[in-house]
């Protein structure tokens, strides 16, 4: 009788990084005059409770795989790497209106990276930092080489302009980030979660099985207790954030740059304040001119701050997600 043959593991690597970031935007900019006439509201109503001052949003030839398919052509070109040099494409959205085939894979035949292996995740606002914890564990296991990780929504497509609970908030836009193996730490360890809990506190209105049976209802769109959410935005997150410094064993002294999902100015600061951040720390703000953009936020304001020059590649970030579920995730990385 043959003796039973020892299975053959992927090789693992020790570390991984970021190896670039990009970011593709709405062209449109679309000014809180622009949405507070139809929620009764103002200009100074919307700066004084979010921050936003503009949001920019795509045009109606415009959908959520062509703004994930340009953020994503331009992390390649800046990693030096082509679409056949990647591994996997983890793409995070909630506006591809397709159950199935995945977004990913179909993102992965436009960039050539076939035969790649290609995912959706559904994590809303936490969905790029869910990507990018997953995309480092396939680099270190050896389950991949080079990682495509997208947040990408076109969030124009399911707003009520009538809402006052959260459409007047939200812009369009995608951000990419390949992720690779290094020679020392560049991403540290994801800390992420969930609370189904408070699964309605971010909805959408009806479900599509809800829409087939009640043609007259239309377009799911998006609500939000504000309340509830700014609560759990601004006093449980922060803990979160903390955790993941500890667990890459660092301080907020450390700490150079932080990019938090871009859902609020006021919740931007709290956070700031309980994390007890230097004055020296870089916070993104992308969100004045940006809108809330979901799962795009976090790369689309880490691509502005280098881009600008406010952030430099080997800074230490944190970066945290948070959002409809109620999900999050964060982790502390070396910027590109």
């Amino acid at each position: 009788m043959n003796a039973r043959k020892t299975l053959r593991q992927a090789e693992p690597v020790r570390y991984s990084r970021l190896l670039a970031v990009a970011a593709e935007r709405g062209t449109e900019t679309v000014t809180n005059d622009d949405v507070a006439g139809p929620i009764d509201s103002s200009d100074e109503w919307i700066r004084q409770r979010t921050g936003i001052v503009t949001r920019r949003r795509a045009t109606a030839d415009v959908d959520v795989l062509d703004l994930a398919e340009a953020a994503s052509r331009k992390a390649l070109d800046a990693a030096g790497l082509v679409g056949a040099d990647i591994d996997a494409v983890i793409l995070s959205t909630i506006t591809y209106f397709h159950q199935t085939p995945s977004a990913a894979a179909v993102l992965a035949d436009r960039l050539g990276a076939t035969p790649a292996a290609a995912y959706d995740i559904s994590a809303a606002c936490a969905g790029y930092a869910y990507g990018i914890g997953q995309a480092d564990a396939l680099v270190r296991s050896g389950a991949a080489r080079n990682v495509l990780v997208i947040g990408a929504e076109k969030l124009s497509d399911i707003i009520d302009p009538t809402d006052r609970s959260i459409s007047f908030l939200l812009g369009d836009g995608a951000g990419a980030a390949v992720v690779g193996p290094s020679d020392a730490p560049g991403i540290g360890p994801t800390v992420w979660g969930s609370d189904g809990s408070k699964s309605q506190a971010i909805r959408q209105t009806h479900s599509l099985q809800e829409l087939a049976a009640d043609g007259t209802l239309g377009m799911p769109t998006l609500r939000q207790d504000g309340q509830t959410v700014f609560k759990w935005a601004s006093f449980q997150m922060a803990p979160i954030a903390a955790k993941a410094m500890a667990e890459a064993g660092v301080e907020p002294d450390d700490i150079q740059v932080f990019v938090p999902h871009q859902a609020n100015m006021r919740i931007i600061d709290q956070m700031v304040k309980q994390l007890k951040l230097p004055e020296s720390v870089v916070v993104a703000r992308d969100i004045a001119d940006s809108g809330n953009t979901s799962a795009a936020s976090i790369p689309l304001a880490t691509e502005r701050l280098l881009s600008e020059g406010s952030a430099r590649p080997g800074d230490l970030a944190l970066q945290i997600g948070f959002g409809a579920g109620l999900v999050y995730a964060a982790q502390v990385v070396v910027l590109p």
